[in-house]
């Protein structure tokens, strides 16, 4: 038995959520579909694409240092903040 890998992304929270429709290349689809897959074998969870690009953007936004250290700017020149 392999050991078990462990991804970017982890097990995914429960959260509140609304509806978001895109568009993406039958490639990118594709590699989704993989790595939802890959994603339920590591964590025992079946799980598609659909639920797991929230998380996916949030993860990649989190990480992004222009985007944080904007966003942090303008939290603090926002009324109360």
């Amino acid at each position: 038995m392999s050991t078990p890998r462990k991804l970017r992304l982890g097990p995914l929270p429960r959260t509140e959520s609304i509806k978001l429709t895109f568009t993406c290349t039958a490639s990118l689809k594709a590699e989704l579909d993989r790595y939802a897959a890959l994603h339920a074998q590591t964590y025992g969870e079946a799980v598609d694409a659909v639920t797991l690009i929230p998380h996916m953007l949030e993860a990649f936004m989190a990480r992004d240092r222009g985007f944080s250290s904007t966003n942090a700017r303008l939290v603090k020149t926002k009324p109360g903040g």
